[in-house]
């Protein structure tokens, strides 16, 4: 039997876990599901609409997701210093972190333009081609506001005020809904978008976000001992030297993953609108479930920072495993969930029978792969409270890139040469299914990173 001083110091735990990432879940599950109505609204709008979106964001979900990794080195720094009482050497991280966002998001925008140009070689129908290229141009202006929002966004995590970004992210999905129903169909005399009505939903929203942020904190008193903006400061590169030597490696961890999904639309496109459109529901509805152990993982790497700055990396390394466990938890109730309505998830998408069905088998491979999934992103969140953040990365470079692209590379496509692939390609389940493999080898191999980390900061008389 559990002793009773156990059982309160894992309430405790949980307790305060839990009112840290309660307020990011929600604003998590408002963000993503700004992307859930793009996608249901382009759907209903035409098959052709659909596909042309899904690959446009395809592109902006790489970029933004790896922009909103190399951000997340300010949010352990910001812990440590909250942690170890240094408030006062917060403003000016914060300002170094948004001069590192406006250049790397300048960046990110021209490799978006870039990147754009490869459905020019790609086997499409003139209308999903010029949608998916027009989708990304218009998209990609959104970058530097969105790289200076994550940076803000990281910052106000550290300091535990999670609640205005979840009162924000829900007046963004509002705006998002209504700006996205007026251009995609043409509401109100507005003419008549489709797909591309999207594209300027997103980047209104995103400049929405950053603004009303700015706003929040300028007329909060939880702001007023660390404000960044109390005055100008120019570039130091020593301190971006440092965020971009912690964040970059994040940033590779977050683009390996999120390249693996999103890379499945390009990959099998060639075998027509039902596979993309299909591949882009599932992916779309796992990313919205994600955001629970994401949110998790976010206050996890918060509370495991603070108390390392504060010199407890014994409750550092307690306060780790009960976020993995209670990602777990959530994990088993949706698994079960995928699995038992994944006929009526797809009817909400879409109307075509086709990607209807083809759509309810890969939430089955995705109910598999929950597990592994909540697994991973908590440890790696738990890790990057210990400012490690190299060695993630390489085992996320590995799961995804050496064993799940190829693997889904061989079943999704069969390629003649190769003597064992299947005789017919698999197009998304084949790819699916080595996602499926990629992430329980991430789960593995980021769970005994944690151990030995937090087990290396331990005094060694706790060891």
């Amino acid at each position: 039997m559990r002793h009773p001083a156990s059982r309160t110091r894992l309430t405790t735990e949980l307790s305060g876990l839990w009112q840290l990432a309660w307020p990011i879940l929600v604003g998590q599950l408002a963000y993503i599901g700004m992307s859930v109505v793009e996608v249901a609204m382009a759907g209903h709008a035409s098959a052709q609409d659909l596909a042309g979106v899904s690959l446009g964001v395809s592109i902006w979900n790489m970029m933004i997701i790896t922009l909103m990794g190399v951000m997340m080195a300010i949010n352990p720094v910001v812990a440590h210093q909250v942690g170890a009482g240094d408030t006062a050497g917060v403003p000016h991280m914060v300002r170094q972190g948004l001069w590192n966002a406006l250049g790397l998001g300048l960046l990110m925008a021209v490799c978006a333009n870039g990147a754009a140009q490869l459905f020019n070689h790609m086997t499409l129908e003139p209308y999903v081609r010029d949608l998916a290229i027009n989708f990304t141009r218009i998209t990609s202006v959104a970058m530097p506001f969105f790289a200076c929002y994550r940076v803000l966004y990281g910052y106000s995590t550290s300091i535990n005020q999670t609640k205005p970004l979840m009162v924000i992210a829900l007046l963004s999905l509002v705006l998002n809904i209504a700006v996205n129903s007026v251009l995609v169909f043409g509401l109100w005399g507005v003419p008549r978008l489709g797909g591309l009505g999207c594209a300027f939903a997103t980047l209104v929203t995103v400049v929405f976000n950053l603004i009303a942020l700015v706003w929040w904190m300028h007329r909060s008193n939880a702001y007023r001992s660390t404000w960044p903006f109390s005055h100008f400061e120019p570039p130091h590169w020593p301190q971006i030297k440092s965020l971009l030597k912690l964040g970059l490696p994040i940033g590779v961890t977050y683009f390996a993953e999120t390249s693996a999904f999103s890379l499945i639309a390009l990959l099998v496109a060639e075998y027509g609108s039902t596979q993309v459109a299909a591949h882009q529901i599932a992916l779309n509805f796992t990313a919205l479930l994600f955001m629970v152990p994401l949110s998790i993982g976010l206050a996890l790497l918060t509370r495991v920072g603070q108390s390392l700055g504060a010199g407890d990396p014994v409750h550092a390394r307690y306060q780790a495993w009960v976020g993995v466990g209670l990602g777990l938890g959530f994990a088993v109730v949706s698994a079960v969930f995928m699995a038992l309505a994944r006929d009526e998830i797809a009817r909400a998408y879409t109307s075509d029978p086709a990607v209807i069905a083809l759509t309810a088998q890969l939430f089955v491979l995705a109910a598999i792969f929950q597990l592994s999934d909540a697994t991973q992103v908590i440890a790696s969140c738990a890790i990057r409270g210990y400012k490690v953040t190299r060695s993630p990365m390489v085992i996320h470079l590995t799961a995804f890139w050496v064993f799940s692209l190829p693997l889904g590379y061989c079943l999704g496509l069969a390629p003649s040469w190769l003597p064992w692939a299947p005789a017919k390609p698999m197009a998304a389940q084949g790819f699916w299914i080595a996602l499926v493999v990629g992430l329980t080898i991430a789960a593995l191999g980021l769970t005994a990173l944690l151990r030995h980390v937090a087990r290396s900061r331990l005094p060694a008389r706790a060891g």
